[in-house]
Parts: structure tokens; C-alpha cells; sequence
């Protein structure tokens, strides 16, 4: 490493030498000295990171230890940065693979314990376990977690046949049409005073015949498993480290997957604005530049990024990491007129565009956003024009975070790049401050689209609720708790 500025490729590259906790406090350095920088980079960082922790040799891990020692490592991570909203959510997600592994394993031991319980009756229904009732872990909105499509349907082997076995109140069963059959049985003209009058044809409950078997019953009792065959407890620690390898494939694929719908939402002859360097908004033009023809207007982001929006323009997209080989065509290659205009010339030119394409340093969970410096002047231009903002970003940049205090989230950078120190005399008067990110309210955006598909913002509670366990929101809450009790 001699000789090379310390960057996400050096710190991937010290991982394989270094032990896990000279891998933690380089992380914290190069996160606290800002060499690691931006969303994705810092994604990347953690994930790899975790995963040598998770997979740390000799160590046999049941759940609450790795939960607790991911926790301790993400908890460092977060204070060492904590407008790196990418390492929390990182940390997180990795936290509620764990939880999800070890429910899956509890599951298994109840089903077989469950399955050893009493011994099959003939004509009797498989039922499975009880369903667990923590269904609003996952969200503060009681009851926003996915729940199965079946849990009101009625049907055997569902809750509410469960609810019938358990003592619970029966549930009466819907009338069966005149043309409902099984296979192999054409359909019934018996009428309903015949079927009273003939107890011995169908029953009004639509039962099989003997040796049939309905799609809503189970196997028959001749072929299901015996209470001997124990499922066998699940791996926590391997299941853990393919849930961390899928999210290190997702981290790999999500711009490819955010491409996929530019042509969904970039017209031809449509005049699109957009702003910074973005990768994930540059693919996003690239993949409509193959098959429309518009006109793009970037905004060049000064102080902070106008060199590298400069460099995309003539150059192509380069990845976010400075050392990066990554790179890409200029839209001008592909016969796309681009235009560099000042960051004061936005509302003069917003009458004239279509689109506002943005891309967020992270996205907070009531639907605002985190962006470059200059991005909310752009939204207030949009919406006072009426032209409609569209923010492409990553699951991984969703933050379960509420912005109660938007001070505290906008990171400032060196303001000699708004006044260079030559000016010593004028500096010596003024305050001056130079902000790296911009807060856009969430009524100034219009539409997401992340690597899952296009969301309204007043819709990203719900997916906040899919990803992020109730209990791993606030990594802190654990820690605050011990140190009351000590």
C-alpha cells in the first residue's frame, strides 16, 4: 500500500491482509479524514467489511451474538461518520438479515416439534404452527408489514382453519356455486333441496370424494413426514453470509436495474435538466440516448462538483470513486445535445424543460431527500414552473431516518472554495460557509425510481417497513438503555 492514496480500492485490497479489528479502525479513519466519501462507496466499504466480521474464523456465532457484534461494529462505523447515511443503512439491513435467519431457524424447530406432537388422523387437514404475531416490527405504522395473502382467506390450512382447531369461533364457509367441481367430476345439477333430501351425494361443504385430493388440502396421510423427521437447525452464520453476498449483488446491479426504465420516463425532443455527476443518472441517459433523441441541460454544481460535471460532459461518466477505470461514453457520442449552464441560470431556463432529473446522497424516510449543494434551488424552480422532478436512486440510499432537524443533516465543506484565503481581508469580515448537500423537501419531488420500480414519495414508508427491522432504527437505542441501567 506504499504509495497509494488511501481510497475504497486500497482499503478493499488491505482487507485481505489486515485482521478484522486493523480493517475496523482503517474504516473509521478513512470515513472521519473523508478518503472514503459518497453513498455508494461507503456501501461498499461497510458490506465488505461485515462480511469478514460475520465470517471472522473460529468463531461460532448463534444469533444474539452476531447481532450484538454487528451492532457494536455498525454503531463505531455510524459515529465515525454520521452523515454517511449509506453506513447505517448498510448495518441495518445486514441486522435484519440476521433477525430473519434466526426466525426462519426458530420456525424449522417449531414445525418439527409441532409435527411430532400427535400423530396424523386420517381426513384431517396439515396444519402448520401458529403464525408468529409480530407483524408490525418492521414499521411504526402498526400492521405495515407484508402480510401472507392468506390470512383471511378461509381456506384449510390457513389462519382462520387454525383459529377452528384452537377453540377459536368457526368461520362459516361460502356457498359453492352450481358449476364448482373437482377433477374428474363433471359439474353438479343437484339442487340445494336435493342435496338436503340426499345426505349421501355432495356434501354442502364441497368435500372431495374419498381418494381425490383439493389443491387448498395437503398431502395425504399416507405421505406425510412422521414426527421423527427433525428439520435440521439452519446454519446462522452461512445463511448470514449469502444474505450479505445478495446484497453486495444488489449494490453491483442497481443503476443497470434503474436504467432499465429510461425509456419509460425520457421521451424524444423532451429537454431534461439535470445536475453533478451523477453514475446512476448518467447510465440512466446513456440507456435513452440508444433510442431517443432529447436535449440535456446540466447544471455544473459549483463550487463542489463542477469539475467533475465538466469532465463527464467531455469525457464520459467516470465510477464514483476517484481511482475508479470505470467509465462511459459522453452523451455526445451518441448524438445527444448537452449544454453546461451556471447554477444562476436555472430559473431563467425552467420554462423551457420538461424534466428534472436529480440524484439524492441519501433519501430520508418521510420522502425528502439529501442532495448536492443547488439542487433544492432546481426543485423550487421546478415546482414553480410546474415541471416534474424525478430522483433516481438506490434502496441502499434509503435512510429509516426522519429529518426533525435538517441542520444537522447538511454536511459543509472548505470554504476557500467559494473565496480562496487570497482574499484574506475580504474573509476576515464575512462568514463564509460553503454546504455540500442541499435538503429537498418532500413536496418538491414528484416521482422515485429506485432499483425496485418507480414510487410515489408518500409510498417509501412502505418499502423503509420491507427493509428495515422496528428494532434496528435507532442503533444507539440498545446502547442508551445499558448505560441508564449501569
Amino acid at each position: 500500500m506504499v504509495g497509494q492514496t488511501p481510497s475504497l480500492t486500497t482499503f478493499l485490497k488491505s482487507l485481505k491482509q489486515n485482521d478484522i479489528e486493523t480493517s475496523i479502525e482503517l474504516f473509521i479513519s478513512l470515513l472521519k479524514r473523508r478518503q472514503i466519501k459518497n453513498s455508494r462507496p461507503c456501501a461498499i466499504a461497510t458490506t465488505h467489511l461485515l462480511l469478514r466480521v460475520v465470517a471472522e474464523p473460529k468463531r461460532k456465532w448463534d444469533a444474539q451474538k452476531l447481532i450484538d457484534r454487528v451492532g457494536h461494529v455498525g454503531r463505531r462505523l455510524v459515529a465515525a461518520q454520521p452523515r454517511e447515511m449509506a453506513v447505517g443503512n448498510i448495518v441495518r439491513r445486514v441486522l435484519g438479515v440476521i433477525r430473519e435467519v434466526a426466525e426462519r431457524d426458530e420456525d424449522s424447530l417449531t414445525d418439527s416439534e409441532f409435527s411430532g406432537s400427535a400423530s396424523p388422523i386420517t381426513g384431517e387437514f396439515k396444519q402448520r404452527p401458529g403464525l408468529p404475531t409480530r407483524f408490525s416490527e418492521f414499521s411504526p405504522l402498526h400492521g405495515a408489514a407484508a402480510m401472507p395473502h392468506n390470512m383471511h382467506s378461509g381456506r384449510p390450512g390457513t389462519a382462520d382453519s387454525m383459529n377452528v382447531e384452537f377453540g377459536g369461533t368457526p368461520q362459516r364457509p361460502g356457498l359453492m356455486s352450481s358449476n364448482a367441481s373437482y377433477a374428474g367430476q363433471g359439474p353438479s345439477g343437484t339442487s340445494l333441496f336435493s342435496i338436503l333430501q340426499h345426505p349421501q351425494g355432495r356434501s354442502p361443504l364441497a368435500t372431495p370424494p374419498t381418494g381425490t385430493q383439493s389443491p387448498a388440502m395437503g398431502p395425504s396421510p399416507s405421505r406425510r413426514t412422521t414426527g421423527g423427521e427433525a428439520n435440521e437447525k439452519l446454519d446462522i452464520k452461512a445463511e448470514v453470509i449469502d444474505g450479505i453476498k445478495e446484497l453486495q449483488d444488489e449494490l453491483d446491479v442497481v443503476d443497470s436495474q434503474i436504467a432499465e426504465s429510461a425509456l419509460d420516463h425520457i421521451h424524444s425532443n423532451e429537454i431534461v435538466l439535470t445536475h453533478t455527476s451523477s453514475q446512476t443518472v448518467q447510465k440512466f441517459l446513456l440507456t435513452a440516448a440508444r433510442k431517443r433523441k432529447f436535449t440535456l441541460f446540466h447544471a455544473e454544481a459549483y463550487p463542489n462538483n463542477h469539475e467533475a460535471t465538466h469532465a463527464t460532459i467531455l469525457n464520459g461518466a467516470q465510477g464514483e470513486e476517484e481511482d475508479s477505470d470505470e467509465r462511459w461514453k459522453p452523451l455526445t457520442s451518441l448524438g445527444i445535445t448537452v449544454i453546461l449552464i451556471p447554477d444562476s441560470a436555472v430559473f431563467a431556463l425552467m420554462s423551457r424543460i420538461n424534466k428534472v432529473i436529480l440524484a439524492p446522497h441519501a433519501v430520508l424516510a418521510n420522502g425528502s431527500l439529501l442532495a448536492a449543494a443547488g439542487a433544492s434551488t432546481i426543485a423550487l424552480a421546478a415546482k414553480t414552473h410546474h415541471v416534474p422532478v424525478v430522483v433516481l436512486s438506490g434502496v441502499y440510499k434509503l435512510s429509516p431516518v426522519y429529518p426533525f432537524d435538517t441542520d444537522e443533516l447538511i454536511e459543509y465543506g472548505d470554504p476557500s472554495k467559494v473565496v480562496p484565503f487570497e482574499e484574506a481581508e475580504f474573509m476576515n469580515k464575512v462568514d463564509i460557509v460553503n454546504p455540500l448537500y442541499d435538503w429537498v423537501d418532500c413536496d418538491l419531488v414528484d416521482l422515485y425510481i429506485t432499483n425496485l420500480g418507480g414510487h410515489a414519495p408518500s409510498y417509501l414508508y412502505r418499502i423503509v417497513a420491507d427493509h428495515y427491522r422496528l428494532e434496528d432504527v435507532d442503533l444507539n437505542a440498545k446502547q442508551d438503555v445499558a448505560v441508564k441501567k449501569g
